[in-house]
């Protein structure tokens, strides 16, 4: 169950730590070709939304390296969850059904690690 995780642990915060980095650093001009919606939130959301998912992907990584406060992994993963969740509906919203299968994807991944890292319990 070790491995798995970390497998799944590692993808998870691959995709945040880059997703939640263009979030944080990038301007509203350079994020609109691949995310669209940056037009109907406020920039300061957005950063927000960048460094949670840039401290989810660490989440995700440090408690279960350290074994220090392991629950914040399982933690970790259900606030990814809920940030893909988020996502769809934005994208739903914006009539933009088509794209919410990586968003379905990256929901089922964080279900999976949070339901892997009960393992430290």
């Amino acid at each position: 169950m070790h491995v798995a995780y970390w497998i799944v642990a590692a993808l998870l915060a691959l995709f945040y730590g880059f997703a939640g980095g263009k979030k944080l650093l990038e301007s509203q001009e350079r994020l609109r070709p691949m995310m669209g919606w940056v037009d109907q939130i406020p920039m300061p959301c957005v950063r927000v939304l960048g460094a949670l998912e840039i401290l989810g992907a660490l989440g995700l990584l440090l408690p279960p390296l350290t074994g220090i406060a392991v629950v914040l992994a399982v933690a970790a993963a259900v606030g990814l969850a809920l940030v893909q969740i988020g996502g769809m509906a934005l994208h739903l919203s914006r009539g933009e059904a088509q794209v919410i299968v990586i968003n379905v994807v990256f929901l089922a991944l964080s279900a999976v690690a949070a339901w892997l890292a009960t393992a430290w319990l």
